[in-house]
């Protein structure tokens, strides 16, 4: 039996926090997602134009395999000091990888970026952009619930033509298995039928958790029906997220975790991995589920991975609400 969780957010897996912070001004956020000590990562890139941190140290044939968050940010380039300022939030607290007794720890903090600096908002900061203070106030933040939609690293996002969002969602099943999804959405493709608003995650909907309209009967004829523009520029989208789960895999079942999780962001979302997106998918395993997992496992956690991340960028898109220019689902469909 699989069901959703309690709260049918990332952190129904045991051991994980998020938090959340933006600028109302600027039209932009960023989330911050900490799990236990000790929690294994990877991630896999898939987007023509990325803008990350640390995802190389990520590799399975790497020295350090363990994080201490992971950073998800708006501002494009700007963006990616947010996740300096966590490192030095979480480094000031004891945290991260020690080399010997006498060095200071060195956080783990990789981060992925994504581009919402066309969103109307007032980007004048001249030299003090806003990440620094962001990543901090996030960090500061963590807690077990979430504002989906207007919230975080998707705050000021686009998911083709409509308002984008930060989504979540859970799977847990009787054996014990936590498996959960958190994306900031901000996608060239679009997400929906754009001439009837059902959403093309719909086949993988639990609960009515994004309007339970049901799955288009086909795709339009139009291919680029409902993408963020009719000519697409270089670097200024992106959809970014996190797969979490508590069952115990190491640096190479993260990675392929990753690269299975991969395919709901083709369920979900249309075009995707284009030239223009800079998609990425990191994987953390908190390893509290004390199981000894089998390849038919892995199978499990790679679908459940994907399902949640279909469903998490459905429910990105339906709770967001409109903002300056930016259009929301509601506002057009419901």
């Amino acid at each position: 039996m699989i069901s959703t969780g309690k709260k049918n957010l990332i952190t129904d897996v045991d051991g994980v926090l998020v938090g959340n912070s933006h600028d109302e001004k600027v039209f932009t956020g960023c989330t911050v997602i900490t799990p236990i000590e000790g929690s294994i990562a990877s991630a896999d890139v898939r987007g023509g134009a990325p803008g990350t941190r640390e995802v190389g140290a990520l590799n399975p044939y790497n020295l350090v395999d363990t994080v201490d968050s992971i950073v998800l940010s708006g501002g494009s380039t700007w963006g990616l000091e947010a996740a300096s300022s966590v490192g030095n939030y979480i480094g000031s607290q004891g945290r991260g990888y020690k080399p010997s007794e006498k060095s200071k720890h060195v956080p783990m903090i990789p981060g992925a970026i994504l581009y919402d600096l066309a969103n109307g908002g007032d980007k004048e900061w001249k030299d003090n952009p806003p990440y620094y203070d962001l990543g901090q106030e996030a960090a500061k933040n963590l807690s077990e619930d979430i504002i989906l939609g207007n919230s975080g690293a998707g705050y000021g996002a686009m998911a083709g033509s409509l308002k984008g969002g930060l989504g979540s969602a859970s799977y847990i099943t009787e054996e014990g298995l936590q498996v959960g999804g958190l994306f900031a959405v901000n996608s060239y493709g679009s997400v929906v039928n754009d001439e009837t608003g059902q959403f093309w995650a719909a086949t993988d909907e639990c609960n009515k958790e994004f309007g339970a309209k049901g799955p288009p009967n086909k795709a339009s004829l139009n291919i680029l029906g409902g993408t963020s523009t009719a000519r697409s520029m270089p670097k200024q989208n992106t959809t970014i997220g996190i797969i979490a789960t508590n069952a115990k895999l190491d640096s190479k079942g993260a990675k392929r975790i990753a690269i299975m999780s991969h395919s709901g962001m083709s369920r979900a979302i249309r075009p995707i991995h284009s030239p223009v997106d800079g998609d990425v998918i990191f994987v953390l395993s908190t390893g509290t589920l004390r199981k000894e997992l089998t390849l038919n496992d892995i199978n499990i956690i790679g679908e459940l991975g994907a399902r949640v991340c279909s469903r998490s960028i459905a429910r990105g898109v339906y709770e967001a609400k409109s903002l300056g220019d930016m259009t929301s689902w509601k506002e057009k469909y419901d």
